[in-house]
């Protein structure tokens, strides 16, 4: 119910102020690394579904160096290995809406999802009821997920 209840509006760009706390399950940030990081998703759309974002904050994948859109990209490739390995999913969707009318909910800071997905995992739920189900808790896939990076998966 905490979760559902939940109507506080965060004061600021939500992932400039994650990646200021201390990484744990408070934060969802999985793993960092030197020009940006992984978190998981606060309103999923399946388990396991990630982003990787960089810690400058920018609008735009064009406004960032190549460097970090290099390990941006890198990470997506090492979140699609460790998913594989923690969710054993069948397929992924990864992408990045860049701009509100692209549909973007952090519109200012640019970031890329990657969403493992199943066979049949939209269900009459998520059709008719506009409503997701999810198999596990955020917490749980946190725990899962943070242990397949730690183990270098």
């Amino acid at each position: 119910m905490k979760y559902i209840e939940n109507n506080e509006k965060e004061e600021g760009c939500v992932f400039c102020n994650a990646q200021a706390r201390e990484d744990g399950a408070a934060n969802l940030i999985i793993f960092r690394g030197q020009r940006a990081f992984v978190i998981l998703n606060l309103y999923p759309y399946t388990s396991g579904h990630l982003m990787v974002i960089p810690f400058k904050h920018v609008a735009t994948l064009e406004e960032l160096d190549s460097s970090t859109r290099a390990e941006m990209m890198e990470l997506a490739s090492q979140c699609m290995t460790v998913l594989r390995k923690t969710h054993n999913p069948q397929a992924f969707n990864m992408g990045a809406n860049i701009g509100e009318a692209a549909g973007a909910g952090v519109p200012g800071h640019v970031h890329i999802h990657i969403v493992p997905r199943w066979g049949g995992d939209t269900n009459f739920m998520s059709s008719l009821g506009e409503t997701r189900v999810l198999p596990e808790s955020l917490e749980d896939t946190y725990k899962r997920v943070r242990e397949g990076f730690e183990s270098g998966q």
